[in-house]
């Protein structure tokens, strides 16, 4: 189940809650009882090479400028 964080207007806490996707955009009250709260805009990075390979250096990509195509050098 995916967490939304929220502030609240009020007293300004932060808070987190976990509901489901379609309770995303229900209304949410803060851990002090007050009802004006704002969802926040969170954000997913995901990192690693998990079995993923980088291509070999200077292998050329698909043409084009610096795909070495050009002559510019790559």
């Amino acid at each position: 189940m995916p967490r939304y964080e929220y502030r609240c207007r009020t007293c300004g806490a932060t808070f987190e809650l976990r509901r489901p996707m379609a309770a995303a955009n229900a209304a949410a009250v803060c851990p002090s009882g007050h009802d004006d709260v704002v969802k926040l805009l969170s954000t997913v990075a995901v990192t690693g090479t998990a079995g993923a390979q980088a291509p070999a250096p200077g292998a050329g990509g698909g043409g084009g400028c610096c795909g070495g195509s050009c002559g510019c050098g790559g």
